[in-house]
């Protein structure tokens, strides 16, 4: 029979959002965890750029864990029973999709630092200082992700602790779900994404000043700006449809909006594509651990073919 417009909503949460998640976890999971485990055991001298992307790493693969439960219950036509792991799941979510861009800020400020200051005497590319703005970025995302926790177990009580909803879904008393959302795609997603432009435009600007002085042009000191460049391409294009649709699923909701039911579907169909694009981020972010860390990778990479040849030794015939 035709699917009625309510129902395709539900057709698209089983055979593209579980698959897809899925598809995340398998290729993320294993990327994040190697450099978090490259870092603990193969890293004998941490810089400040590590310990973003450590953090960054830690992140991302708390966040991935939470993708097979989300793919089985969608592949199921299931909703999260239990109200515990409902808001530990959005939170984590959220905490992830903002502590993500937020220490790739700090990695281009890093990275801009690092050629203004070569010889690393620069407060901020103290150990120190990258430890005090880790602790302080993620006191301000969870600082940030608070209200959601408050907007959710208002709903979860109103539903009598049976659906676990989606922030977009939500409806809230106490907190205007509309304008907590405009602001948080502000203070989250904006602002860092703006500071990650600053930063691509202050490197390149460096740059062209010193290969002027040196009059050579050096693919060593072009690493930084290809880092800083495409951390703000990754976030702009998967972070844009996802913050624009879930703005407009919000007030699609709202009843002053006076949309018709097939309507507000739509919408939310569009604002369910955007989302595993979203999350993409933390399969793409191992990526830039082995752009930035010379020394990480070939660490990593010796201690691999290490690996390799001493399994080879022991598969030989005596």
């Amino acid at each position: 029979h035709a699917l009625n417009c309510t129902d395709i909503d539900d057709v698209l949460e089983k055979y593209y959002l579980s698959p897809t998640y899925a598809f995340q976890f398998c290729v993320g999971f294993p990327g994040n965890l190697l450099v978090i485990l490259g870092y603990i055991f193969f890293l004998p001298e941490w810089q400040s750029c590590n310990i973003y992307l450590f953090n960054l790493a830690v992140s991302d693969l708390v966040f991935l864990c939470t993708l097979p439960r989300l793919s089985y219950l969608y592949a199921n036509d299931q909703s999260e029973t239990n109200p515990m792991a409902c808001i530990a799941n959005r939170y984590i979510l959220h905490v992830n999709l903002y502590s993500s861009i937020l220490f790739m800020v700090w990695l281009s400020m890093d990275r801009y630092l690092l050629i203004k200051h070569p010889t690393k005497n620069h407060r901020l590319l103290k150990r120190r200082a990258a430890l005090t703005i880790t602790i302080l970025s993620w006191v301000a995302v969870n600082l940030e992700i608070t209200p959601m926790i408050g907007l959710m177990i208002q709903d979860l009580q109103s539903g009598n602790f049976t659906r676990c909803k989606d922030f977009a879904s939500l409806k809230g008393d106490i907190v205007d779900v509309l304008g907590y959302s405009f602001c948080l795609t502000l203070t989250g997603y904006l602002l860092p994404l703006l500071g990650l432009c600053v930063f691509s435009h202050r490197i390149a600007h460096l740059l062209n000043v010193q290969e002027r002085a040196l009059q050579r042009r050096t693919s060593s000191y072009k690493r930084p700006l290809r880092v800083a460049v495409s951390a703000a391409a990754m976030f702009l294009i998967l972070y844009t449809p996802y913050h624009v649709m879930r703005n407009v699923r919000i007030a699609s909701q709202q009843p002053w909006a006076g949309l018709q039911l097939c309507t507000k579907t739509y919408i939310e169909i569009l604002y369910i594509f955007t989302r595993p694009l979203a999350f993409l981020h933390s399969v793409l972010n191992p990526l830039f651990y082995f752009l930035i860390g010379d020394k990480f990778r070939d660490l990593l990479l010796s201690r691999l073919r290490k690996l390799f040849r001493k399994k080879e030794l022991q598969q030989e015939p005596a």
